[in-house]
């Protein structure tokens, strides 16, 4: 009941701070904290980076690290390297949005919280887990929430809320998996190395012998520890990426179907389209058209 109670809290604070028409993710004064509000349940594909999202109102399914998470109120997702997602949120409107909190995971932290022992998940952990939070996790993102409030407390108070979250986690039931994957050991570290390169240069030609080698791997090693960790190949993870931020220059119209296919790193804007109608179901042009009709329809009065 408390955790309801918190829960019930933070969804009233995020909509007096965004108020109707103010979606998608907002940056605040706290450095890695940003609020989520989403009106109309539809799909998201984006990379998230590590990360902490508590859902505080309505439901939502994730796609991310090869499986599959229907969540609402009180979850937690933890994204633990960066990952590709596609999140269908699967109620929300201008009444009653998708209201979520987002801090950044900050693996140092997590690694340093971790260096006077604790159980570590054998193996190599998936980058990303659901869980259910415990009331005293809910009750230190709602103090940060509240902190907004009083923006002189911040530089003090902030990193002692954000140090509890991760300790938080840490002692909960996701801790072994929270220390594999920040603290695990060389083989996480060198794959989430190969990851963040990956992320940096996504758009040049892979070439996994050397990638493998720049992080102290073989090849065979790489690759299945990689897949283990992210649900994807390298290569697959590289094609991801591209296939998410072309498709975010169509939608905003920030560049035609050829255009992104070369800005992110396509030689064929023929592979380009074959690939993304593999990913998305819909080739560029209909899938973009698609999407501003449903746009234009969502803010037509009814």
């Amino acid at each position: 009941m408390q955790a309801k109670t918190e829960l019930e809290a933070i969804a009233a604070r995020m909509a007096k701070r965004l108020p109707a028409g103010l979606t998608g993710r907002h940056a605040t004064a706290i450095p890695g904290f940003q609020l989520v509000r989403r009106e109309t349940a539809e799909e998201h594909c984006e990379l998230y980076e590590p990360l902490i999202g508590l859902t505080a109102q309505c439901r939502k399914h994730t796609l991310v690290a090869g499986e599959d998470y229907r969540y609402g109120p009180g979850h937690c997702l933890i994204a633990g390297v960066d990952m590709p997602s596609k999140t269908t949120i699967l109620s929300a409107s201008p009444e009653e949005p998708f209201l979520a909190l987002a801090l950044d995971l900050d693996r140092e932290l997590v690694a340093r919280l971790s260096a006077d022992g604790g159980a570590v998940a054998p193996g190599i952990p998936r980058g990303a887990a659901v869980m259910p939070a415990e009331a005293k996790v809910i009750r230190a993102f709602s103090r940060l929430l509240e902190l907004l409030d009083e923006p002189e407390d911040i530089p003090v108070m902030a990193p002692l809320l954000v140090r509890e979250i991760h300790h938080r986690l840490l002692l909960g039931p996701q801790g072994g998996w929270l220390r594999a994957i920040c603290a695990g050991g060389a083989v996480v570290n060198r794959v989430a190395e190969a990851v963040r390169w990956i992320r940096a240069n996504y758009k040049s030609p892979l070439a996994v012998p050397d990638l493998a080698k720049s992080v102290g791997m073989s090849e065979s090693s790489l690759f299945r520890a990689f897949r283990e960790l992210t649900g994807l190949s390298p290569l697959q993870f590289q094609k991801t990426l591209r296939l998410y931020e072309a498709r975010r220059l169509i939608f905003t119209r920030a560049s035609n179907v050829e255009n992104a296919a070369y800005a992110v790193g396509y030689a064929s804007a023929t592979q380009f389209a074959r690939e993304y109608k593999r990913l998305f179901g819909e080739a560029p042009k209909r899938d973009a058209t698609r999407r501003q009709a449903r746009a234009g329809a969502q803010a037509s009065p009814p």
